[in-house]
């Protein structure tokens, strides 16, 4: 690698703050980088009217260029690209690219007429090269650009063949193609690619088998030295998952410094710490920060317009356009359109774990729920704690792997939670309620509890395993559910809201939280899904249930910690 050339951008908060570049440095190969841009610069944009207003013969609107319209970020990527070809080895230094942009700013562009470059650049005789994208929608979005800037232009459209019906288009000469995969629809397997781009890569982490997808996408570059593969993303609108998320930590520390690699390139438009923590996201001032398409192909109106609209919507619509628009993770704007929601975050306490609580807790509630062969066995302990009486609480959840097949939508989710050790996927029918029922046990034999709450409607077996593990079965009571939870959920809302509850750093219950949909009935509420069978809740609910007994205000019990502690039982 040359001297000089870094990916790192340690300073990339002041350079957002002050909207300066993200571009860390300049190309490795001056010359190169200035050949790729000669070609990047020429490519015609048909759906954008020319700056100087021309018109051809006929009165039509004469196509811009690249060059014409677009901004000195986009030149900057294309320069990295197209710069870090050593011409005297064949190899390109800079092997990988993740850039996270909001909607609007030019992505798909980007992505296809980069492509279309990188196209006419290429030497290597039947190349290939692939654009996979989430969705058939989204790659006729990819293909589109590529399609009319070749149409355009006679000396390309002389150069290429387009195949409208495959999103293919080969270049006549050395025979290179380049297809736009849709990953819903098409097979993305069985080929050496050279360059690859992956659109919208937090979608497609959310599909089941993405990580055999990308690896199988990306395999063919240990024999392409010249290949490259671009990453394009706007922020997920839910916890991260899968190769996606691997990814943006991996970027996160190379740019931070922690992680050296000059080969992989990192431009991430995100808001600095202290700009998220005081919500300077809410104000428009701000907008153009993190996106720096703003006054082209992002419209400061019709931003405004879409902002008042999802704002006034609340929710689920703003955390939406919060994370499209304006690249704000999901979890500092959990949506649903539970009052607590708006709370959640702020009131994780990372020091709360299952023991932490039962130490610093005088009596304890626990709650159950669900347990269908789709859905969530979900547990949550609730402890009022000795000398502030705060709440805190502390959830988990157990799954049948037949989950992942029934909802393949969530499946990467659920690994996700998997990992993180909040949920637990078992293999035999009825290991998940002999583990919860051996946390019950435990609860009791440290003799802090109080009460195990369950819906009714599962309380049979519940009960049945409770009552074997040791738990006597007058502590084991039916919770009310529907609009008679109504107590429990405000109470909750209240505890939230006051500071007087928190709960343990577990991203299950964040996803929970966000999936929980309020229905009036009457002049109470109830907590429902938000979208049926996908969008999970039942340890929120267990939750409910806990809070229910602890809102009883149970005398606190002694409690023999010492010795509970000296010798545990603590489930898995």
């Amino acid at each position: 690698m040359t001297d000089g050339w870094t990916t790192a951008c340690p300073d990339w908060e002041n350079r957002i703050r002050e909207g300066r570049t993200l571009m860390p440095s300049a190309p490795i190969f001056p010359e190169q980088a200035a050949a790729g841009l000669e070609v990047f610069r020429s490519l015609l944009v048909v759906d954008v009217l020319h700056p100087e207003g021309l018109l051809d013969e006929f009165g039509r609107p004469v196509p811009p260029t690249v060059g014409e319209v677009c901004g000195p970020w986009l030149m900057e990527i294309a320069a990295a690209v197209h710069g870090a070809y050593d011409v005297a080895s064949g190899e390109r230094l800079l092997r990988e690219i993740l850039l996270k942009v909001p909607k609007k700013n030019y992505k798909s562009g980007l992505a296809a007429l980069l492509m279309l470059s990188l196209l006419v650049l290429n030497w290597r005789q039947s190349n290939e090269g692939a654009i996979i994208a989430p969705t058939k929608e989204t790659a006729d979005n990819v293909f589109k650009p590529i399609r009319d800037a070749i149409r355009a232009d006679p000396e390309l459209d002389a150069l290429f063949h387009i195949q409208p019906n495959m999103r293919t288009v080969t270049h006549r000469v050395t025979g290179m193609s380049c297809r736009v995969y849709a990953a819903d629809t098409d097979t993305v397997a069985g080929k050496i690619w050279a360059f690859v781009i992956l659109e919208e890569l937090w979608l497609l982490a959310q599909r089941s088998g993405a990580e055999d997808m990308v690896l199988e996408a990306t395999g063919g570059q240990a024999s392409r030295p010249e290949g490259i593969v671009i990453s394009i993303t706007t922020e997920s609108d839910s916890d991260p998952v899968g190769v996606y998320k691997a990814k943006l930590e991996y970027a996160r520390a190379v740019r931070d410094g922690k992680t050296v690699d000059p080969t992989f390139l990192p431009l991430l438009y995100e808001w600095p710490k202290e700009m998220l923590a005081s919500r300077a996201y809410m104000d428009p001032a701000n907008f153009h920060l993190v996106n720096p398409n703003w006054g082209a192909s992002v419209d400061p109106a019709d931003f405004m317009r879409k902002f008042e609209e999802a704002k006034a919507a609340g929710g689920q619509s703003l955390k939406v356009f919060l994370a499209k628009r304006l690249n704000v993770p999901p979890a500092e704007n959990i949506g649903g359109s539970w009052a607590g929601a708006e709370f959640w975050v702020e009131s994780t306490d990372a020091s709360i774990t299952l023991e932490s609580l039962l130490e610093r807790s005088e009596i304890v509630d626990v709650g159950i729920d669900g347990g269908g062969l789709d859905d969530l066995l979900g547990l949550s302990v609730v402890g009022r704690e000795r000398g502030s009486h705060d709440w805190i609480s502390w959830s988990k959840a157990w799954a049948h792997p037949v989950v992942l097949l029934r909802r393949k939508e969530i499946a990467q989710r659920l690994r996700g939670f998997e990992r993180a050790g909040d949920l637990v996927m078992v293999e035999q029918i009825g290991d998940d309620v002999a583990e919860v029922a051996a946390i019950g046990a435990m609860i009791e034999q440290s003799g802090l509890l109080d009460k195990i709450g369950v819906d009714p409607a599962g309380l049979g077996g519940i009960l049945d395993a409770l009552v074997d593990a040791g738990v006597p079965v007058e502590k084991v009571v039916g919770i009310s559910q529907g609009w008679k939870m109504t107590g429990a959920i405000k109470t909750t809302e209240r505890r939230l809201a006051e500071g007087a509850m928190r709960h343990a750093d577990q991203p299950l219950m964040t996803w929970c939280v966000g999936n929980a949909k309020v229905e009036p009935r009457g002049n109470a509420i109830v907590i429902t899904k938000a979208t049926a069978g996908t969008a999970k809740i039942d340890p929120l609910m267990a939750m409910f249930n806990a809070v229910s007994l602890m809102a009883l205000n149970p005398m606190a019990k002694a409690g023999d910690m010492d010795g509970f502690f000296s010798n545990p039982v603590i489930a898995r």
